[in-house]
């Protein structure tokens, strides 16, 4: 028997699933995050899992982990002190940035610039330059550079130190030897090479992405050394793997070299999840909604493919790497309601609750108001959770929400209403930004709601934006898990083409994409991939001459041309800004992206059903929706089959999430347990 566990931590609850690689059965656990150390959630939750379950852990192949620390260590400040090296003259680089202030019209006077990860007095300059062309216009001042190293040495306590030298993405020549000069000088540090992390044109993004690798590094390391230890101390042989920001997996020992590309590692495990279940539902354009205790998180998938987007940002840091296109919002079922005494309007969030002290109704010590609360006091969220094991406090979540209706002057279940009202927008909000602000129309897309409290909401999202069905899956509060243990390993490289399509042939194009296939395809290998699992795509980014952004497009090496690429870009730029331009192309960026063997992982099905619900049914209920008390009735998930169909409003209970059918419409189940929401 060989298992593959998927682990992803949340701000409020860490998942866990363990996949039979031949049967595709599925066990799953969920258990409070530890913020001081979130590698304890981690290591104890495998430990009780698999004790519960007798799987030897011994018999563990894979150890797939998405994690949240690179994102935290940015969000927090918990950064290390970097040293930067750059060409002389460009000492203020992360300083003049790109001049961009972010808000409204009077966003420069009240916007408070954030410092740069690589203080000034931190940045040294070394006297060298490389040309546009890769030619050698300055040798590199050996000399000069050790000198400035040991006065940076002697001055300042830096954790890492950093590499970006003037166009080294064509030469990386003098990048090479100031590495090994800076590791001489500071051998305990690590050390990030612009040429390693990001080959492309355009100096401040090239430093910027580069710093923040050297930034998160540490924190980084340390916790994937911890982790690995930890498991081999267990007595699990498993190979552990952490889920990048676009999606797929990197090596346990490249992520602790290029954490950069862990930034959006936590949203993109429950995108990377959706596009399993979508793929076995046989739909192909999804919206997903995966609402935890603390954010949501929302992206769009089409043709069964989850949208990347070239930059990743987190809080004010915005850097090139590949990333699922995941916008989020501060609103979670740990979101806090509250009534500002100078408007007197109802807001909630982004404050969380977290995990510690919780909503009020988890009865930790929570005091203030949440999403979770409102729900409970709706009758939407019954009393026990995690399979029993978890009772909610009630009349605790009442005399929470009551707060709220004495400062509003309204009734207790308006008020609830009104917060969950008021959550709904918020994510709605999202969900439009990767829809309607990309040329989408949300009517055209199903709707999947996960995370542990997107399936509460996930019925009232559809209403808002005409999206059908609305997908829950099976297990949703464990989905990002499941998609940490469903993807396949990932490694990219780019490089800059910088060449007007007329100037260029198909035949130069070729050259290019095959040297970067070959080069990707051997560090997969590299990784223990065997070569004939090895699957190329390729991309380029084209832009009309002149423009500031490139729209990506992919390609196939053996069958394409300039010409129609060119034509599959003004098709692009008219969808997303309804115009052209009578303008030359220009191919900018050239990506390779070599992904390993597709998990081995088969879908369940479950047992044939009449159609009748009521063998799942375990009592009645009633609940506040649309204005008025309404009876309802409460469902196990776990006894549903496939063809029921479970009219509401209802309510549908399971380990991890609760999922609400509202007043109208039914909930049909398919034959992998999916409940498909429409109107009935």
């Amino acid at each position: 028997m060989s298992y593959r566990l998927g682990c992803d931590v949340g701000g409020t609850f860490t998942d866990l699933l363990i996949i039979d690689e031949e049967t595709g059965h599925t066990v799953r656990d969920k258990l409070p995050s530890t913020p001081h150390d979130p590698s304890e959630a981690v290591v104890n939750g495998a430990k009780a899992l698999c004790a519960r379950e007798n799987i030897d852990p011994a018999s563990l192949s894979l150890f797939l982990h998405g994690t949240t620390v690179a994102t935290n260590a940015v969000l927090e400040g918990k950064i290390a002190r970097v040293g930067l090296v750059v060409t002389e003259g460009y000492r203020d680089i992360l300083q003049i940035a790109r001049s961009l202030v972010p808000g409204g019209l009077a966003a420069w006077i009240i916007w408070p610039k954030p410092e740069p990860m690589a203080p000034l007095e931190c940045t040294i300059e070394v006297p060298e330059r490389i040309g546009a062309d890769g030619s050698v216009v300055r040798e590199l001042d050996e000399a000069a550079l050790r000198q400035r190293l040991e006065t940076l040495k002697a001055d300042e306590e830096i954790e890492a130190l950093t590499i970006c030298l003037i166009n080294s993405y064509v030469n990386d020549a003098h990048e090479r030897r100031v590495a090994e000069i800076c590791a001489e000088v500071f051998p305990d540090l690590p050390v990030s090479v612009s040429a390693d992390i990001l080959p492309e044109m355009q100096e401040y993004e090239r430093a910027v992405t580069t710093v923040a690798n050297s930034a998160v590094r540490p924190t980084v390391a340390r916790y994937v050394g911890n982790l690995k230890d930890e498991i081999a101390d267990w007595g699990a042989t498993a190979k552990l793997n952490l889920l990048r920001s676009d999606g797929g997996l990197m090596s346990a020992d490249k992520s602790s070299a290029a954490p950069v590309n862990l930034l959006m590692s936590g949203p993109a495990g429950g995108v990377a999840g959706a596009v399993w279940v979508a793929k076995n539902a046989g739909v192909e354009n999804v919206l997903t909604l995966d609402m935890g205790g603390t954010s949501t998180d929302v992206a769009l998938i089409e043709n069964g493919q989850a949208r990347l987007q070239r930059e990743t940002s987190v809080g004010d840091l915005n850097v090139r790497a590949s990333s699922v296109d995941v916008k989020t919002v501060g609103a979670g079922g740990g979101s806090i309601a509250f009534v500002p005494e100078l408007t007197r309007a109802l807001r909630v969030g982004p404050e969380s609750a977290g995990a510690v002290p919780g909503p009020v109704a988890y009865g930790k010590g929570g005091e203030a108001p949440t999403v979770t609360d409102a729900n409970v006091v709706l009758g939407y969220l019954p009393e026990a959770l995690l399979g029993g094991t978890f009772q909610l406090d009630r009349k605790g979540a009442e005399a929470a929400v009551q707060t709220i209706a004495d400062a509003l002057d309204i009734g207790l279940m308006e008020a609830a209403a009104g917060i969950i009202d008021i959550v709904n927008e918020n994510m709605f909000g999202a969900l439009r930004l990767v829809s309607v602000q990309q040329g989408y129309d949300p009517r055209d897309f199903a709707l999947m709601a996960f995370g542990g409290a997107g399936p509460l909401h996930g019925n009232a999202m559809g209403k808002l934006m005409g999206s059908w069905p609305v997908i829950i899956p099976p297990s949703p509060g464990v989905l990002c898990a499941y998609g940490d243990a469903t993807t396949r390993q990932r490694v990219e490289t780019q490089r800059s083409f910088n060449t007007q399509a007329q100037n260029t042939s198909d035949a130069d194009l070729k050259a290019l994409l095959d040297e970067l296939g070959a080069q990707v395809s051997q560090e997969l290998v590299a990784e223990g991939v065997e070569p004939g699992d090895v699957e190329l795509r390729y991309e380029v980014d084209i832009r009309y001459s002149g423009q500031a952004f490139e729209i990506p497009l992919s390609l196939d090496p053996d069958h394409f041309s300039i010409q129609a690429l060119t034509g599959e870009f003004d098709t692009e730029h008219e969808r997303l800004f309804t115009f052209n331009l009578s303008l030359p192309h220009e191919l900018v960026n050239i990506r390779a992206v070599a992904l390993g063997k597709a998990a081995n992982v088969a879908a369940e099905t479950i047992a044939k059903g009449d159609g009748d619900p009521s063998a799942a049914k375990l009592r009645d209920h009633e609940l506040y929706m649309e204005g008025e008390m309404r009876p309802a009735v409460i469902y196990d998930r776990a006894k549903l089959r496939a063809g029921d169909v479970v009219p509401g409003p209802a309510v549908v209970t399971e380990m991890d999430s609760t999922t609400l059918v509202y007043n109208g419409h039914e909930a049909h189940v398919d034959d992998h347990g999916n409940l498909l929401i429409n109107p009935a």
